[in-house]
């Protein structure tokens, strides 16, 4: 790709992604008469609108790419394999255990780090769990599309050898995840950059996106309900500034490296089966 147009499919999508985001904040807050569109608090409108931009802005960055680099969209989902359900399916079960029990092990060693209140259900418990198993998937793949589908192999054309190329799209994609989640808390950002290594290491050993997609789903929907049915029946805050994160965060990281090596077992006895 020419360098113009692999920084156009990098920085477009994220611009859009933030862009919209802003535009639906503000509508939200006019249908919710919020003083203050742009808090941390996710009420359900909010969330809504967040899963539903990064749906959107990950569909963008496709289009981008299959339009400048002249690629079929299935080559940036799987290859040279097709898309496997079976693999997704696999993944997204392995995923779920996995999270599950890096937020059980947060709530037993740390239980205030992820700032929960108390247990409760409300009526917008129930919206807020709706919109979640709805519509977080469409967001956790959006931003899989974005990043390891697009952000990483545009970044990677930038040189020709082929393990050097793939360590530079981890890097990159991994830090424009990171800077997009906009935290300033070098914890959560370290975490974040974790996030991006290792689900770009899972997209590269599978050749595709089903394990990143079904991890991010997985950790996104579990982690999302437990902090909406841990609000005490209210709109849970996301804050990400500084100091709101801490090395209870090392758990999850376990949880993302555990990941790592199931999807590589996992591809390892897929190789060996006699085909």
């Amino acid at each position: 790709m020419s360098r113009w147009k692999s920084l156009v499919v990098i920085i477009v999508p994220s611009l859009v992604l933030v862009a919209l985001q802003i535009l639906l904040y503000q509508i939200v807050g006019v249908i919710e008469g919020s003083d203050d569109p742009m808090s941390a608090t996710f009420t359900p409108l909010k969330f809504l609108a967040v899963n539903l931009s990064v749906g959107a802005a990950g569909a963008l960055a496709i289009l981008l790419l299959v339009w400048t680099a002249k690629v079929p969209w299935r080559s940036l989902i799987s290859s040279p394999r097709a898309l496997d359900a079976r693999r997704l399916t696999q993944y997204l079960l392995g995923a779920a255990l996995l999270v599950g029990a890096g937020i059980g092990v947060v709530a037993l060693v740390a239980p205030d780090a992820p700032g929960w209140t108390a247990f409760g259900v409300s009526t917008t418990t129930i919206i807020m769990l709706v919109i979640i198993l709805l519509t977080t998937p469409i967001q956790a793949a959006g931003e899989e599309l974005m990043f390891r589908s697009v952000v990483l192999p545009a970044a990677a054309s930038w040189v020709r050898a082929v393990r050097p190329a793939l360590v530079l799209g981890i890097v990159v994609s991994s830090l424009a995840f990171a800077v997009l989640h906009g935290s300033t808390d070098p914890w959560l950002f370290g975490y974040y950059v974790v996030i991006g290594i290792c689900t770009g290491l899972m997209a590269i050993i599978s050749g595709g996106i089903e394990a990143p997609v079904a991890f991010h789903i997985a950790n996104n929907v579990l982690a999302t309900t437990v902090n909406t049915l841990m609000a005490d029946g209210e709109a849970f805050p996301l804050d990400r500034s500084t100091d709101t994160g801490d090395a209870s965060l090392l758990i999850l990281v376990a949880v993302n490296i555990g990941m790592v090596v199931l999807v590589r077992l996992r591809e390892r006895r897929a190789a060996d089966e006699p085909d």
